[in-house]
């Protein structure tokens, strides 16, 4: 058995405050979304990802992935937004397992409406708390969290 490398006292503070931010931030966005507009999080995220692709639609798969969320999370989330008419799902003549979720237009409206509170709240629970320094720190340090996480192959 190898020895435990044990977080000293400086990693231990910014680790246990990452988790803190992170899991404040979520919530606060989320709770906001859900109360003003009636989406989670994750919801919205997938509006945000289909109305940017290529004729608005994905592959489930694939969008999962870039919303990070399970497959079955996903699908119970397109559920949901189906039912309210945001979304709609068609099947892949390519790959006849595989299935598109396609924005709607009024998917689109209902995330044009969500969009600029959302960012509001992004800004004021967020940017607004960092200098223009701290803010390019941050992105520098999560676009070399992201590479490392994303790229490796033993999670």
């Amino acid at each position: 058995m190898n020895a435990v490398n044990w977080l000293d006292a400086r990693e231990q503070r910014v680790w246990r405050g990452f988790l803190a931010v992170n899991s404040l931030l979520q919530e606060r966005l989320d709770r906001d979304l859900q109360r003003r507009d009636g989406f989670t999080l994750v919801e919205y995220a997938i509006l945000v990802h289909l109305s940017e692709a290529e004729g608005r639609r994905m592959r489930m798969r694939s969008l999962a992935d870039t919303v990070i969320v399970s497959k079955s999370r996903l699908s119970h989330q397109v559920t949901r937004l189906e039912k309210d008419g945001y979304v709609r799902r068609e099947s892949c003549e390519e790959d006849r397992r595989g299935s598109w979720a396609v924005l709607t237009p009024e998917g689109l409206k209902a995330l044009r409406g969500a969009a600029p509170g959302h960012v509001s709240e992004v800004r004021a629970n967020l940017f607004d708390r960092l200098t223009d320094e701290q803010v390019d720190s941050l992105g520098e340090i999560m676009a070399v969290l992201e590479e490392g996480l994303r790229g490796d192959s033993t999670a």
